[in-house]
């Protein structure tokens, strides 16, 4: 019988990740591999979802960079060129069908001016291991720098505004984007839902909208990609988030006719692309 000693835990995932790499039967072998390779994958994301922001040593950051850059290439980067308007892709004769696409996908391969996260009142990304939200995705495809230039950005914010302070909704922070293929990363915190939904809490959703084109124009970026805030984890309803996005942005762009050249609307689930399409991209006139 074996003897355990020392931490159980740290023994039994040894023993597993050994037990991963034998060869055993040959039939099993390219499945312990993809295995091994995907579990590497989740265990790098879990660390650096879990690191609180201080310090990276060059040698580590060069290691994540060359790391991130190939999980990109693998992933594929999707130009603006190559998302349609919905104009092209639904055939809407919208007067502003020309600069509003919809695009369903990983908001992390879009090269575009800037991408929006869906932030938390802390601005620090998400720390729960592999957590499905959009800020997990985004500071871990961006890497540890993104982390620490929020922290830096917060600790201006608390000096002036004291050690309690948390990002209010209605913001947008920019930020650099690492090594995301955009050029800029735009965090805002959007309102959460604990029970029914408020005029107070739609405007919240308004101003994250409009705050973030308002940063747009004013650092000259010409092109964004929205996720859906507030909704899934904050628990605001889908269609009618999707209905004050796609209103706060028809409204600012019929106001600066030449502010930006293309809004994205990116989603990843089915149910919110079917409320954006019924919302613009069907519409005609």
């Amino acid at each position: 019988m074996l003897k355990m000693s020392g931490n159980k835990a740290e023994l039994f995932l040894k023993m597993l990740r050994e037990d991963d790499w034998e060869e055993g039967m040959e039939g099993n072998r390219g499945r312990n591999l993809k295995r091994g390779k995907m579990r590497a994958k989740m265990e790098i994301r879990s660390l650096m979802n879990i690191r609180m922001p201080r310090e990276v040593s060059e040698e580590m950051l060069e290691a994540q960079d060359a790391y991130l850059q190939e999980e990109l290439e693998e992933k594929g980067v999707v130009s603006l060129a190559e998302i349609p308007a919905v104009e092209e892709q639904y055939g809407s004769s919208h007067p502003l069908a020309g600069r509003i696409s919809i695009w369903q996908g990983d908001i992390t391969r879009l090269k575009t001016g800037a991408i929006v996260n869906a932030a938390n009142s802390q601005l620090l990304g998400c720390f729960v291991p592999c957590h499905r939200c959009i800020d997990n995705a985004i500071h871990s495809a961006a890497g540890m720098q993104l982390r620490e230039e929020c922290n830096r950005i917060m600790e201006r914010r608390r000096m002036r505004y004291g050690d309690g302070y948390e990002e209010p909704a209605g913001t947008a922070t920019l930020t650099k984007s690492y090594n995301l293929p955009c050029d800029y990363v735009i965090h805002t915190v959007g309102p959460v839902v604990y029970g029914g939904l408020t005029d107070a809490l739609c405007e919240d959703l308004r101003n994250c909208y409009q705050n973030v084109l308002e940063c747009c124009m004013a650092h000259h970026i010409s092109s964004v990609a929205f996720c859906c805030i507030s909704t899934g984890e904050f628990h605001f309803p889908n269609d009618e988030a999707a209905r004050i996005a796609v209103d706060t942005v028809i409204r600012f762009l019929k106001e600066h006719q030449n502010a930006m050249d293309r809004v994205v609307f990116n989603v990843f689930k089915d149910e919110d692309r079917i409320i954006y399409e019924n919302l613009i991209g069907k519409e005609r006139g």
